[in-house]
């Protein structure tokens, strides 16, 4: 059985990144969706228990998708899952400096691991989860940004009464 992971802080998830969830399920027998500790990022609007439970209720129709949180290094996520992947998704060249570090170093950590970018579809290059957060708390529609199973619990969780 091919198993991949797929890394990331998915604060809120969207759905950019079911895209790439749904891409990978298409191409591995099992792929793990496993919400990762960024150190980069220093909050969070939801605790991993919570994303987690969000991305379980958004990829509940992709067959052979697990979701999970992990605090650690993904190396060794990847290994003890007994992965052949890790998939990540790229959005722009300025993303591709970082995950190719990150990737280089994840070999080396664990040999047995490839890490394969799927680019972002078109009409997803822009999206991101702080665009996200920044559109709902000024009082944004994010209604084509997230799945809309999770919409309603995003917006409460991150509007704010904006009065200038």
């Amino acid at each position: 059985m091919k198993i991949a992971i797929c890394p990331g802080s998915f604060d809120p998830v969207t759905i950019g990144h079911l895209d790439v969830i749904r891409r990978a399920a298409k191409m591995f027998d099992k792929v793990i969706v496993v919400v990762m500790y960024n150190y980069h990022k220093k909050t969070s609007a939801f605790t991993p228990d919570e994303r987690v439970e969000l991305i379980k209720r958004v990829t509940a129709d992709i067959p052979g998708v697990e979701v999970e949180h992990y605090y650690g290094l993904l190396a060794d996520y990847a290994r003890n899952k007994g992965a052949v992947a890790i998939v990540k998704g790229l959005r722009a060249v300025s993303d591709f400096e970082a995950e190719f570090q990150q990737a280089l170093a994840n070999k080396k950590l664990n040999s047995e691991v490839e890490t394969v970018f799927l680019t972002a579809s078109a009409e997803n290059m822009y999206l991101s989860s702080s665009v996200v957060k920044q559109i709902c708390e000024f009082g944004g529609n994010i209604s084509e940004f997230v799945p809309a199973e999770i919409l309603d619990d995003i917006v409460k969780r991150l509007r704010k009464d904006v009065n200038i």
